[in-house]
């Protein structure tokens, strides 16, 4: 075989019975290389679709990124693939900063407020690249229900129903593992649907601002509309 198109590394037999050691760091080398140019490439991409919208095609994307489309099917496979990696680089960011903001909390309704906030700042600062992550566009062969389709948002939600668990579980102890264990998952569903709602209104005197809506959405988790239907009767 040509030594120019080896892929990987040459291991040599030890002396002495120990463990053979390779010898051609081209392998390891070409790895790191291909790595560092998919994180350019999602970066690239993510300030395409900021910019473009959460429609942009991938002609539109690459265009964008300075490089063709081949480049990204290369790496992705499809769009369905390129919504995959950005989304596990958004929404990773997304839940450190709910999690730091949740540290800082006293109680464990602060703790929702703060999570909230922080999850409605990260999707309003692009909406565009929101609505690409966490949507499959219509028509993709690999089409359906984002959550079913995304692993990388599947694993935020699971993930941040952990973070809302966690301090509930130490506030109530062992006595409310009904309120603990299904709570926090209908939580996330009325944050996600509520939150996604308020970013796609349009601008106008009836839209709550961010910090309005996260007190709103927390008020409603804390409270439900019990107040309101109060104050009607």
């Amino acid at each position: 075989m040509n030594s120019r198109h080896q892929e990987f590394p040459i291991a040599v037999e030890a002396p002495h019975g120990e463990a053979s050691e390779p010898i051609d760091g081209r392998a390891s080398r070409w790895q790191s290389h291909r790595e560092e140019r998919r994180r350019e490439l999602i970066k690239a991409a993510r300030k395409a679709v900021h910019r473009l919208g959460s429609d942009a095609s991938m002609e539109d994307i690459a265009g964008a990124a300075g490089t063709s489309k081949s480049v990204f099917y290369r790496y992705f496979g499809d769009k369905a693939g390129l919504q995959q990696a950005m989304g596990e680089v958004v929404l990773g960011q997304m839940q450190r900063r709910m999690k730091e903001a949740a540290q800082l909390a006293q109680t464990p309704r602060e703790g929702l407020y703060a999570m909230v906030s922080a999850y409605l700042q990260m999707a309003e600062s692009s909406p565009n690249v929101y609505a690409f992550i966490t949507r499959l566009t219509p028509g993709e062969a690999s089409a359906q229900d984002a959550i079913a389709a995304s692993g990388a948002l599947g694993n935020f939600f699971e993930q941040i129903t952990e973070m809302i668990a966690t301090p509930m579980r130490e506030h109530f102890g062992g006595e409310k593992e009904a309120v603990i264990d299904y709570w926090p998952t209908a939580a996330i569903g009325l944050v996600r649907n509520a939150g996604e709602m308020w970013l796609g209104s349009p601008a106008g005197a009836g839209k709550p601002d961010q910090a309005a809506m996260a007190a709103q959405i927390t008020d409603w988790l804390c409270l439900g509309i019990a107040p309101e239907l109060k104050a009607t009767t």
